[in-house]
């Protein structure tokens, strides 16, 4: 039987170059699963890196301890409306409805890598179809914290309400590319042997919207700059890829107050999938009360 992961290793070892993760690459450093599936020992694994625990039962977890993490030229979180703030902060209280679209042209090929990747080894398993994520998406946040009880980066499990399939397990941290002159949000997505990374850009709109994107691939970038790649490892060394892979999201607060977020995908140039959020915080007096310290008023969605 052809070992469909072992090829496309084979196959980002290829097209990538060898890169020093415990040196220049070290920006790269990410968790890989040891099994094909995509089960929790990952998780465990990551811990163990950092020296510390996980902290599964927080029920106030965030993907960042505090958005101020990013702050640097372009970017203040005291910019940032307080909803959206405290979804990032405060994830666990937050649920999730979502709505997605794929253009015609990108639908089969998102089709063929769900069925033949994503649903069997658990991860990345974008949906197809429109009724796939009509009942929503469960969410669980998991605080990766270090000997110190700081946390260093958190992992979120997504899973459709219907079925129970794990759509994504990434692991959400802050980190300062080589030469950046901010940090970003390196969200990684754990693969047998390699993973998926990308790297976006922090920005706040005028309405206090936060915006995370990656460069458009039109744009001639630096391996080591804001965007998406692929680490694989094999023959005892370690490879990486820049990956045409764009994304855009933007979280904002709509007119009727509810919390919303718009998640586009490029390859290339051309947009492949739209995805849309509702989030709802499961507890409207903690947000009051998050709104309280903060000393701004939060709109309940």
């Amino acid at each position: 039987m052809i070992d469909l992961d072992a090829l496309t290793r084979a196959w980002w070892r290829a097209v990538g170059r060898r890169v020093d993760l415990a040196g220049t690459e070290a920006w790269l450093v990410a968790p890989m699963s040891p099994s094909s599936v995509v089960d929790g020992r990952w998780q465990d694994e990551s811990a163990a890196a950092v020296g510390g625990t996980l902290a599964a039962s927080d029920p106030d977890a965030g993907l960042l301890a505090d958005m101020s993490s990013l702050d640097g030229p372009g970017f203040a979180a005291a910019r940032l409306h307080p909803a959206v703030r405290d979804f990032y902060e405060h994830t666990s209280n937050w649920q999730m409805e979502v709505w997605s679209a794929w253009h015609w042209w990108a639908k089969p090929g998102g089709e063929l890598v769900a069925r033949l990747f994503g649903r069997r080894v658990q991860q990345l398993a974008l949906p197809t179809h429109p009724l796939d994520v009509a009942h929503g998406m469960d969410s669980s946040v998991t605080v990766v914290q270090d000997a110190e009880g700081v946390q260093r980066a958190a992992i979120w499990l997504r899973t459709l309400r219907r079925t129970g399939g794990t759509v994504y397990s990434g692991q959400y941290s802050v980190r300062t590319l080589p030469g950046a002159d901010r940090p970003s949000v390196h969200v990684a997505f754990p693969l047998q042997d390699g993973n998926v990374q990308v790297f976006l850009r922090p920005g706040v709109g005028e309405d206090g919207s936060l915006v995370l994107e990656s460069p458009p691939a039109t744009t001639r970038r630096a391996f080591g700059t804001e965007g998406a790649y692929v680490t694989v490892r094999g023959r005892g060394h370690a490879y990486a890829a820049a990956v045409p892979v764009v994304e855009h999201f933007r979280v904002y607060v709509d007119e009727r107050g509810a919390l919303r977020c718009d998640h586009r995908l490029r390859l290339w140039s051309a947009t492949a999938l739209r995805l849309h959020y509702k989030l709802d915080r499961s507890e409207t007096q903690g947000c009051e009360d998050q709104s309280a310290r903060q000393g701004r008023q939060v709109p309940s969605p």
